[in-house]
């Protein structure tokens, strides 16, 4: 099993279209294996926390609520 490595720079890098095809691949849930998956995601939550703009139409898929601290 290979271990996901992305750097902020290339998380920096991406394209709107990148971010898409990741979307797809994730809503598609068409993978080989359980981990090709859980990468993926791994990667657009990365991407949500850095660049927020790209993710902002696929949130739901990241399943991420907004904490209530009051």
């Amino acid at each position: 099993m290979t271990t996901l490595s992305i750097s902020r720079k290339e998380i920096a890098a991406m394209t709107v279209a990148e971010v898409e095809e990741l979307a797809t691949r994730l809503e598609l849930d068409n993978y080989n294996n359980a981990f090709d998956g859980l990468n993926d995601w791994h990667l657009l939550r990365a991407i949500a926390f850095q660049r927020p703009e790209l993710v902002e139409p696929y949130i739901y898929l990241l399943d991420l609520e907004p904490y209530d601290e009051a």
